[in-house]
């Protein structure tokens, strides 16, 4: 992150992001609550079809251009929000933005929490699991993880990767999704036996939508067809690890790291492969994910300074939300993503012993952004 012209008072903060989201919503808020003025807004839709224009000093924070169908529109070419292809397309246009967002912002002296290089890597599955494997971090094995990693044409690499480096079960996912969107949970048995589990569904016309539920593909045919209408727009592949389970229900956590601390976690729990919110999970129990772990000769501590890690191979932005895998057993842990925007927690307060007790997600950036500014005026005083 490039530091801002120090003006010995409180920091002067900007958001790109989409008015009346709620993401900008719940930043304004913890803007309020600290004491600040209102940060100034810079509509995506601006910087998509004008530029991004910032204040000397301001410090910036880049905020996911979702929740608005007119700023997807012009990154995907597509009318509908659910359509699952254009994501390839999507992914060269939002980073051109956030390169011009930097320009802008190098040019007017401002401060970004958000490093453009960093947004690059953690909106492709296949550099940002190359970063974490690197790193020393715990990922489930990939053939298809880092710049030389095998390409995926279709389902036919997909069958041919399975079987050649022994996965029996993969999620297969596209490399610049986000929030499960394409993602499928693919399981081969005796046989030839091929089945799946999506939220992908399949219109009229063969056009891929996401949906508020998950399905069940059982022939390979059906499934082959998703992935070949999928593969276009670029696939990762990854080992799916049999993750530990709380009443009966797969359990993860995601959990969220600031200015590289682990401040927050929520558990998530399904009866399907995917755990999301939106897709029918449920928020689990995290005391009881604690317990589960010490009981299990696990250490709490040693889960968190994982994510901890995950987030040091992004160095230059200030927040990140790290999705943990607890394996069977509850002993040893996997990082299956890490994502840009992985904030959007209403309401929930900072880990004992965090930095962030009584904080929610955005509080605790504000929280961040305001000590950063403190040392940087220390080390600036003569």
């Amino acid at each position: 992150m490039s530091r801002s012209v120090s003006s010995g008072g409180p920091p002067r903060l900007a958001v790109v992001g989409n008015p009346g989201s709620r993401r900008v919503a719940l930043f304004q808020d913890a803007v309020a609550a600290a004491g600040l003025p209102e940060a100034r807004t810079v509509p995506w839709l601006g910087v998509l079809r004008d530029g991004a224009r910032f204040l000397p000093g301001e410090t910036v924070r880049i905020e996911s251009p979702g929740e608005d169908a007119e700023v997807d529109r012009l990154l995907r070419d597509a009318d509908d929000p659910t359509r699952v292809e254009g994501s390839a397309l999507w992914y060269e246009r939002f980073t051109a933005a956030v390169r011009e967002v930097a320009r802008a912002a190098r040019e007017a002296g401002a401060q970004l929490l958000d490093a453009p290089a960093d947004i690059a890597a953690l909106f492709d599955k296949r550099l940002c699991h190359g970063l974490l494997d690197a790193a020393g971090v715990p990922v489930p094995a990939s053939p298809t993880s880092g710049p030389a990693g095998a390409p995926v044409h279709g389902w036919d690499d997909v069958r041919d990767l399975m079987a050649a480096h022994r996965m029996p079960r993969v999620f297969v996912k596209p490399a610049h999704g986000s929030s499960a969107s394409g993602v499928l949970a693919v399981e081969t048995a005796g046989g030839g036996r091929v089945r799946a589990a999506t939220s992908v569904e399949r219109d009229p016309a063969g056009r891929l939508h996401n949906s508020l539920r998950v399905r069940r593909c059982t022939t390979e045919r059906e499934v082959a067809a998703v992935i070949d209408a999928l593969a276009p727009d670029g696939l990762h592949i990854e080992r799916w690890l049999p993750k530990a389970t709380q009443r009966g229900r797969a359990a993860d956590l995601r959990v969220v790291v600031v200015a590289g601390r682990a401040t927050h976690a929520v558990v998530r729990t399904s009866a399907s492969p995917m755990t999301n919110l939106h897709l029918g999970g449920a928020r689990g129990d995290l005391a009881g994910v604690r317990a589960a772990v010490e009981a299990a000769g696990g250490s709490w501590g040693d889960a968190l300074a994982i994510c901890e890690r995950a987030a040091a191979a992004f160095p230059d932005t200030l927040c990140v939300g790290v999705d943990l895998l607890p394996l069977a057993g509850w002993r040893r842990f996997a990082v299956a993503e890490v994502n840009a925007f992985g904030d959007l927690l209403p309401n929930l307060t900072g880990l004992p012993g965090g930095g962030a007790e009584g904080l929610d997600t955005y509080a605790a950036q504000i929280a961040a952004v305001l000590e950063r500014a403190r040392n940087d005026r220390v080390s600036t005083t003569p």
